[in-house]
């Protein structure tokens, strides 16, 4: 009885739910910023019942301006709201079947307009069918720092003491400023990241599963960064300055003024920046000699050498990116930029060197000393039309070009116990040209297809040169320098077509073909070789909306890595006496399969984002360490000279999961943490060497934000990259700490930020590396612990709103939602 009992109880509850759902339909709509075409997100809409004197339900719209509502039958008055806009209202609407209310344009009101907020109170999540979109917001740890300092604390990515970024543990990551590449990275990404101010950042999109739209190159996947820029009437900006030590200093700033048809936009930001930084390594190296079947030929003792290094490092940089927005017409703009980006870095290292015998007795003692002048300068302008039809934001054309000129000089003259011995110079400079146009067509109200071409074109000329010291005089080493030309030309074409059904399941498929040409002209051993690949790269990304709370992404894409110049020039280039690099010209592209499938769900405080992943990738890429039977002379003794540099292996199988949660117990309380586990097995042989290696790794981070009495706002991370190894090296866990504390003043238009990087002082890199013929261990610190103090003052904004109402002009991909 008690079982038929719970039985009728069921089926009266659902019995209760079919017919309240059949009293529902569904209003959908858009609502437009009216004076721009620009749609609106998490503008709010209210459904108010006279009859029942309330509002019964509501909604806020996509990144699209898109909203669909549930209602139920009846009439109501229908508001439309978005801060500093004009409310719009529909009175005495009566919805009795699905409706779509069309698209609706709002416009700033200009009297409660006032002082307007252009940044986000908190940082924020949003779940896309190809990326996750994280707005930076108010990160008390990265003020007054730099891109790569807002990277370090974006889940999923990390970034290692030398400052190259990974997502999900891989490095092979593309980077794009606002969805293209950018003069503001130029040719080191890893400096260029350091010297961004981390304010003139709005949102990092994480794509793994990039969709068609998107370049084929990096297995890991991409990040986008978006810059600020305001749309808003009149003239507003923000000012930031900082001090700290190890000495630092800066200003950058950013400020738009918007007046009719035009809108001028500028962000500006100089550094001075110290980082002191050091190294340690202890090598073995056994100089024991074998035959071919393992006998002992030569039984000499082994040779026990230590290098201390410590560097300093100074530099000056100064960024600037200004443009002009035209809107032509209500459904046409143009806009152009100009970005120009210059340093000047002294970077001194000093390398003392000790060999010791078994027994621990100093036998010789050197000094290397290496005090290298760098300057690099960038220009990039681009011109982008947008084209919308019809009135909807949807159905568009745009187009972009862009050309970008890049230098980058290094020289030195480096000393051995006090004697110059070496002069090292290495010229670089890049051209590159960027041609893209997409075509967008919605189809219905739930589905549109796109297409659409790229081109890039790139030339790099890198003129190397290692001279040494004969009785005063320099001479040119051939052996060593070389200049070398590499042509990059990729022309590439997509389409897509994206669909959803019943506002429950999103999908988005797409194929994009590359076809690339590289050459690789080296001039000094007249040596001329060309590579051709054409390929096909499908995509898939799907969603399912479970309920309002829970959804489910699963995306498939396919990915390329193909080498750079400096993997491919077969020139070495010396990092000290005993130690080289030298590229491998006959290195192919990798290729990557990868399957991701994601969870969201919402419960009471709790936001709990995860997936779980898996990626093959064929001829893979690995440095490798070996012997080049040379020797480098210090104080009379011989030492062998190691040569790293990169092969192609079999196979590399990487799987791994991740998730993101996070719970605000109350209004002054915010903690978030992200954990990433994965395991990398690679194989392959290379020489009859068997670097096949099985690698379980993870990393967390957590993240705690608490206001203190004062309107004080407190911030600590925590952050442990595991332990992880391949076939020659064995890496230790590292433990990071950062903090922040933060206050507001007047009246909300300025903040005071004081915050110290790496705590403890424990952000360091340690080694072991194990080959035939040597072992080292090593540890390593770019940058000591730092203490960082800012001021930011804003006009004509606020930070009140939680909403950021401002607008990157790049990512705006495919947005169903899962």
């Amino acid at each position: 009885m008690k079982l038929l009992s719970y039985a009728f109880t069921l089926l009266f509850l659902l019995t209760t739910h079919v017919i309240s759902a059949q009293q529902e339909v569904s209003v959908t709509g858009v609502v437009m910023d009216q004076d721009v075409n620009q749609p609106l997100e998490y503008a709010t809409i209210a459904f108010f019942s006279k009859s029942e004197n309330r509002i019964v339900t509501g909604g806020i719209t996509d990144l699209d301006g898109k909203f669909d509502i549930k209602v139920p039958k009846g009439t109501y008055d229908i508001s439309v709201e978005y801060i500093s806009y004009s409310t719009k209202t529909i009175p005495n609407k009566t919805i009795n079947r699905d409706t779509n209310l069309g698209v609706m344009g709002i416009a700033i009101d200009a009297q409660s307009l006032g002082e307007v907020s252009i940044i986000a109170e908190r940082t924020t999540v949003e779940i896309k069918l190809d990326k996750k979109i994280y707005n930076v917001g108010q990160d008390l740890t990265v003020r007054g720092g730099t891109v790569s300092d807002v990277l370090d604390n974006v889940p999923s990515v990390s970034v290692d003491v030398e400052g190259n970024v990974s997502l999900r543990g891989n490095e092979n990551v593309t980077i794009l400023i606002n969805g293209k590449p950018s003069g503001l990275v130029g040719l080191n990404s890893t400096d260029a990241l350091r010297q961004l101010p981390a304010e003139s950042i709005e949102r990092v999109e994480v794509i793994t599963s990039p969709s068609a739209r998107y370049d084929a190159e990096g297995t890991a996947g991409i990040l986008n960064i978006i810059l600020r820029r305001s749309k808003l009437q009149g003239l507003n900006g923000a000012i930031t300055a900082n001090a700290g030590h190890p000495t630092t200093a800066g200003i950058s700033g950013n400020i738009n003024y918007r007046t009719g048809d035009f809108n001028f936009f500028n962000t500006t930001g100089y550094s001075y920046r110290e980082s002191p930084g050091k190294s340690f390594t202890e090598t073995q190296y056994f100089n024991r000699q074998f035959d071919e079947d393992g006998n002992l030929i030569a039984d000499n003792p082994d040779t026990f050498l230590n290098e201390d290094r410590e560097t300093d490092r100074q530099n000056k940089n100064f960024t600037t990116n200004i443009g002009l927005e035209w809107y032509i017409t209500d459904s046409a703009s143009l806009t152009t930029s100009v970005v120009y980006r210059g340093s000047d870095e002294e970077n001194s290292t000093s390398n003392f060197i000790k060999e010791f015998n078994a027994v621990g007795d100093i036998l010789n003692e050197s000094t290397r000393f290496d005090p290298e002048l760098e300057d690099d300068k960038t220009i990039q302008y681009s011109v982008n039309y947008d084209k919308q039809f019809g009135g909807n934001s949807q159905h568009k054309l745009t187009f972009d070009f862009q050309y970008e000129t890049s230098d980058e000089n290094e020289r030195s003259i480096i000393s051995q116990d006090g004697d110059a011995t070496e002069r090292v110079e290495t010229l670089q400079s890049q051209n590159e040209i960027l041609l893209q146009s997409d075509y967008v067509l919605p189809l219905g109200e739930n589905s549109q297809f796109e297409f659409g071409y790229r081109g890039n074109f790139n030339e790099l000329d890198t003129d190397y040169s290692l001279e040494f010291n004969d009785n005063g005089e320099f001479v040119l080493d051939t052996d060593v320098s070389n200049n070398l030309i590499y042509r990059e030309y990729i022309n590439a074409v997509y389409s897509q077509f994206g669909s959803k059904i019943k506002s429950k399941f999103s999908y988005l498929l797409g194929l994009r073909m590359e076809s690339a040409r590289l050459t690789i002209d080296q001039l000094t051993s007249n040596d001329f070789q060309k590579k051709n690949y054409t390929d096909l790269f499908p995509t898939v990304n799907l969603g399912y909306e479970i309920n309002e709370k829970q959804s489910l992404q699963l995306g498939y894409n396919r990915r390329i890595r193909r080498p750079r110049s400096r993997f491919i020039n077969p020139f070495p280039s010396r990092s000290s006496a005993t130690n080289l690099f030298q590229g491998n010209p006959d290195i192919n592209p990798s290729y990557s399969n990868k399957v991701d499938l994601g969870y969201l769900n919402r419960f009471g405080k709790f936001t709990l984002n995860s997936s779980i992943y898996y990626e093959r990738a064929t001829d893979v890429f690995t440095f490798i360490s070996e012997d080049t039977g040379d020797v480098a002379i210090i104080n009379g003794t011989e030492f062998p000279i190691i040569r790293r540099t990169p092969i192609n292996l079999a196979t590399n199988d990487r799987y791994g999961f991740e998730f993101t949660v996070s719970y605000r117990p109350s209004k002054v309380w915010n903690i978030n943490g992200n954990f990433n586990l994965f395991q990398s097995n690679t194989e392959g042989f290379y020489n009859g060497f068997d670097y096949g290696a099985e690698n379980l790794s993870w990393f967390a981070r957590l993240n705690n934000k608490y206001t203190l009495p004062g309107s004080i706002d407190w911030q600590t991370r925590v952050f442990y990259m595991g332990p992880s190894e391949d076939a020659q090296n064995k890496r230790k866990g590292m433990f990071s700490t950062d903090m922040a504390f933060s206050k507001d003043l007047f009246d909300d238009r300025a903040s005071l930020a004081f915050n110290v990087s790496d705590l403890f002082n424990t952000r360091k890199r340690s080694m072991e590396s194990t080959t035939p013929t040597f072992n080292s261990n090593a540890e390593f610190q770019w940058r000591q612990r730092s203490f960082n103090v800012s001021f930011t003052y804003r006009f004509n904004q606020q930070k009140k709103q939680q909403r950021d109402m401002e607008r990157g002009n790049g990512g705006d991909d495919m947005d169903f939602e899962g």
